[in-house]
């Protein structure tokens, strides 16, 4: 609907780089970007003043770096960076970062949280300045138009146009010469992507069932909990460690067309479906069970909040990298990945693998529930440790002596060390020693009772205090001091933790996805730069775990031949199921996997978009329809040549002339295209009359298929098997009986339809056929012509009212 809006920004800056004859005069862009963060979560919009244009980008997954955010700055660098004074802790270290950055220094703008409002958001688009919108449209009618350009289920994206606009706004954007009243104009929508990044709408991932949440089974997570339920990221995550499984999902959320990245994924997947490396796999797979979530222990390091179980989890993860390092730098090192970890294992992990190992005693750690240092760490600490182990026999000696002291009426006593308190005299307590006057003895002093041993201070135990000092206490903070001094160094030479760590998340995706593979008899894809798909026996990656038998299907479309293809076919013929193992099998390749189907090339898609339910969203009448429209405006406005456009029953819930006729003008709109501009578009339909009634052009483009069924007897039976044609009857009756109907009810429901059909009067369930009508009135007429006038005992009243007027009424 927005003018030109089929493309991406991503798109249009790489055109522009490549152009060479650049007027030097011409007026430089200014961009102004708006962004919020949120639980990984970047949401921004921009405008670019140079050709007024707001460019959007839907809520995207990024990593703890905001990585993704700092691309986009590479490629837009804009003048204003707009975000909310309520910041992610995330986004507060970017920016700090980016200003002291020397070379790119963009100005910040922070607006209250209240200006990122959601609501206060949608009030600052519908009020403003849209020249594009038609003339004629209503103000209530202004949001369903501008749900067609711009993705409102992103609210993080939402929120930020909102406080864009605002800034716009206050500082005159494009129109600082003009009268006051004059507003800064917008004169086009755009989705923005980066260059190599696949556009996916928020549908796709739901309708394809690439993600789906379940409660989880657990009585104590029932109500919070949830689990991955049957889905394409459940049975491709056959990850280890943490990280791969997030770096797995992350891929999942943006999928790309950059074919260097995926050629090196498929290089590591290609290595490990091979049978001969499958005993190297479990080896990582093995060492990787052991990678930790070392950002966090890092970060509980630098607040010096350390537990013996972290410097374990810490101790595995170095000791299981050098395992991986040296059991990759055995692999060729032609492949990318392996190099990649052979030169980023430093000696700095090496370094201090070997320092935890010489330091830390987990053994003593775990007994005393505290950091404990091995011995020959620290001479001091080994010499008091050594007078701790000797102070038993030595108090024992001390008890001895003290006892010789004592008055006669204690036949025993002892010396204890107690930390923080330091070596006591300890006494049994004498039946006569009731209160505490009881307690005073002459030469010591009363410490305290406990379970009928008095404690006390004499002088040989204030000597040792003075002598040997509170050794337990003294032992903590000197082991203390060399866990901290251990912890600097560690934090010093974190950063080859961080990369390292990175490297080992990527390689147990691929050995996920090369597993995976493997257990499902994947093929490797072979990529193009075309427009192009070629499935030879393709599977839906999860309806063949569920049905016992599946049929494959191909699927064949050139950049200039089969790129819209109309699917008919009757309900349950399996047009839906075809439609999203069409999607998943592009999506997989979009992240480097393989693909279920026997040969596979695929073009690089730069966007999928759906117009398909799933069961979670199922709605009816006016309701479904606006969301059809929507999502079929942004399909019709945004799709380029190398899109992937799937359609599923596009027009019902509303009037089916006007559903077949916006369904008919939808596909005349991509045929007549230009075979470079025209997406692939796979569209099933059961309005069989937009191929009946010959709406559509004849054009090499357009490819009709059915879903293969064959009747025996009354019986309708799906073979699930794809061909040219179009589907001559949607076959509803034994649709109907298949799906349980009580027979009369099917039969009630033929006869309506061809009464429609031939356009005939349908009569109400409860009045007779017309056949029966005409029986009925028959017997009235043979009544009258069996009448005797000529009798003279014929009662002809007593006929009329009794036996004639009764017949009538019964047959009428």
């Amino acid at each position: 609907m927005a003018e030109a809006s089929n493309g991406t920004r991503g798109g249009d800056l790489r055109s522009q780089a490549a152009s060479l004859d650049v007027d030097e005069n011409e007026e430089s862009s200014e961009v102004f970007l708006s962004v919020l963060v949120h639980h990984d979560q970047v949401g921004l919009s921009f405008y670019d003043s140079k050709d007024c244009t707001l460019y959007v980008m839907p809520d995207t997954v990024d990593n703890r770096d905001l990585s993704l955010l700092d691309r986009i700055l590479q490629e837009l660098s804009p003048r204003v960076l707009i975000t909310s004074a309520k910041q992610d802790r995330s986004l507060a270290r970017f920016i700090r970062a980016l200003g002291s950055n020397p070379d790119y220094r963009p100005e910040t703008v922070v607006y209250p949280n209240a200006d990122f409002g959601l609501e206060v958001s949608k009030q600052r688009l519908l009020s403003a300045h849209l020249p594009f919108l038609p003339p004629s449209i209503a103000e209530k009618d202004r949001l369903p138009y501008l749900s067609s350009c711009i993705p409102f289920d992103s609210a993080l994206m939402v929120r930020t146009i909102g406080a864009l606009l605002k800034c716009l706004d206050r500082r005159r954007v494009g129109v600082e010469l003009e009268e006051r009243g004059m507003p800064v104009p917008i004169l086009r929508f755009l989705t923005y992507t980066l260059s190599d990044v696949v556009y996916m709408d928020k549908d796709a991932y739901s309708v394809l069932q690439i993600f789906k949440f379940e409660q989880h089974p657990s009585v104590y997570k029932l109500q919070s909990g949830q689990k991955e339920g049957l889905s394409l990221y459940g049975i491709l995550n056959r990850c280890r460690c943490k990280f791969g499984s997030g770096l797995l999902r992350k891929w999942f959320h943006r999928p790309t067309r950059d074919l260097s990245v995926l050629r090196r994924r498929q290089e590591v997947i290609r290595f490990f479906t091979s049978p001969r490396n499958s005993e190297l796999m479990k080896t990582l797979q093995s060492f990787l069970r052991n990678i930790m979530n070392i950002p966090v222990l890092l970060r509980k390091m630098s607040l010096s909040h350390t537990k013996v179980v972290d410097w374990q989890n810490l101790y595995k993860t170095m000791y299981s990298s050098v395992g991986i390092r040296d059991t990759v730098r055995s692999l060729p090192q032609t492949i990318h990945l392996f190099r990649q970890i052979s030169e980023e294992f430093t000696d700095d992990l090496h370094y201090i693998a070997t320092l935890i190992s010489k330091v830390v005693d987990f053994e003593g750690s775990l007994a005393e529930n505290r950091f404990t240092v091995k011995p020959n760490v620290d001479p001091a600490i080994d010499e008091k440790k050594r007078r701790m182990m000797g102070l038993s026999d030595f108090l024992t000696d001390v008890a001895r002596a003290e006892l010789e002291n004592l008055d006669s009426r204690f036949s025993s006593c002892s010396v204890l060390y107690i930390p923080l308190i330091g070596f006591l005299l300890s006494v049994p307590r004498l039946p006569g020693m009731v209160e505490k006057e009881n307690f005073e003895i002459e030469g010591l002093d009363f410490i305290f009772v406990s379970e009928d041993r008095l404690h006390y201070r004499s002088a040989r135990t204030k000597e040792l205090d003075s002598m040997l000092g509170d050794l337990h206490c003294d032992i903590r903070d000197m082991e203390m001091a060399v866990m901290t001094q251990l912890q600097a160094t560690v934090l010093q030479r974190s950063s080859c933790l961080y990369k390292i760590v990175a490297l080992y998340a990527e390689l147990d995706c691929l050995m996920s996805l090369a597993q995976a593979s493997q257990d499902y008899g994947y093929c490797a894809p072979t990529y193009t730069e075309r427009s192009r798909l070629n499935l030879q026996h393709a599977r839906h990656p999860l309806l063949e775990l569920c049905a016992p038998v599946y049929v494959s299907n191909p699927c064949v479309c050139s950049d200039t031949e089969g790129k819209v293809k109309v699917i008919t076919g009757p309900n349950s013929s399996g047009k839906s199921i075809y439609l999203k193992q069409v999607g998943l099998i592009a999506f997989m390749a979009l992240i480097g996997s393989d693909v279920p189907a026997k040969e596979a090339e695929i073009g690089l898609i730069d966007g999928i978009f759906t117009r398909m339910q799933s069961r979670e969203s199922v709605s009816v009448g006016l309701s479904t329809f606006m969301i059809d429209l929507n999502q079929m405006a942004q399909a019709l406005n945004y799709s380029t040549g190398m899109s992937l456009v799937l359609v599923d029953e596009f027009g019902k819930g509303t009037n089916t002339v006007d559903g077949l006729s916006l369904l008919a003008a939808c596909l005349n709109h991509w045929l007549n295209r230009a075979p470079a501009q025209c997406p692939l578009v796979f569209l099933a339909t059961n309005f069989h009359s937009v191929l009946q009634l010959d709406l559509l052009p004849r054009s090499p483009l357009l490819s009709l298929l059915t879903l293969e069924t064959a009747i025996d007897g009354e019986e309708l039976i799906f073979l699930y098997q794809l061909k040219e044609g179009i589907c001559q009857s949607s076959h509803a009756a034994n649709i109907a009986t298949l799906a349980g109907l009580p027979p009369a009810v099917v039969q009630r429901g033929l006869e309506v339809s061809d009464l429609y059909r031939t356009g005939r009067t349908i009569q109400r369930i409860d009045q007779p056929s017309s056949e029966e009508l005409i029986t009925r009135c028959e017997s009235v007429v043979e009544k009258f012509l069996s009448l005797d006038l000529d009798d003279p005992s014929t009662d002809l009243q007593s006929f009329l009212k009794d036996d004639l007027l009764q017949t009538i009424g019964e047959a009428l």
